[in-house]
């Protein structure tokens, strides 16, 4: 039994109006088949030590725990997608649930990858807060799925660093790709033309986050107790 937390809500970034026109500008890493072919072929050969489950949920450690650390957020925004396609917002055009849609397969596939590359390291299902959420605002969901995004993107980031294996290494290269490419959907249309506005700085760099910074700000969302105590850090 996970051991679970009350949530406190973050604020909702400020939203504006934009749209793109064509379906299939983003991009998939490979494919769901090809993830999981590479999955098949690199999971981890450590089980970790069962945790003390008043300590929450614990990640692991070594690639174990950063791969967990990923599944962690894949499931996060794998279940807010979920929800916005089975709640669409008012006004929403066509277009937009498509492209919502494409995001949210890509975030499934995600998930289902970490899960199938971690076995049975794996941590189960987290549970989600997504009350501070109004899914009948297109302000409310657009915002929070650039927020989402861009923090996934400052996640992979700060973690590329603490991987071990080359192979799961330039899996994450590629699915930071993808969650990139999801921001910059996301900030078009909330204003069109800042698909990368405060993110990237003066030298071309994206935003990098460390593990436990990541973990702090999604945890008004996640109501299971995480401990990422054992992570790798730098």
């Amino acid at each position: 039994m996970f051991k679970t937390k009350n949530s406190s809500l973050l604020p909702e970034a400020q939203s504006g109006r934009g749209a793109l026109s064509r379906r299939r500008f983003l991009g998939y890493a490979g494919g769901a088949a090809a993830l999981a072919a590479v999955a098949t072929g690199c999971t981890p050969e450590i089980l970790t030590e069962p945790n003390d489950p008043s300590d929450g949920v614990d990640l692991g450690s070594g690639d174990v725990g950063i791969l967990n650390y990923a599944y962690a957020l894949e499931q996060l925004e794998a279940a807010f997608y979920t929800k916005v396609i089975m709640s669409q917002y008012s006004g929403i055009t066509a277009g937009e649930a498509d492209l919502i849609t494409d995001v949210r397969d890509h975030e499934i596939a995600h998930r289902e990858f970490f899960k199938n590359a971690l076995g049975a390291n794996a941590i189960g299902q987290l549970e989600f807060d997504f009350s501070s959420i109004d899914f009948g605002s297109r302000q409310s969901v657009l915002a929070t799925a650039k927020a989402f995004e861009d923090l996934g993107v400052s996640a992979y980031n700060g973690a590329g660093r603490l991987i071990e294996s080359v192979d799961y290494l330039i899996i994450a290269g590629k699915i930071v790709s993808v969650e990139a490419r999801h921001a910059a959907y996301f900030r078009d249309l909330i204003q069109f033309g800042s698909f990368s506005d405060e993110v990237v700085n003066a030298q071309g760099l994206d935003t990098s986050r460390k593990p436990k910074e990541v973990l702090a700000i999604a945890d008004p969302y996640i109501v299971t107790v995480i401990n990422a105590d054992n992570l790798p850090t730098y």
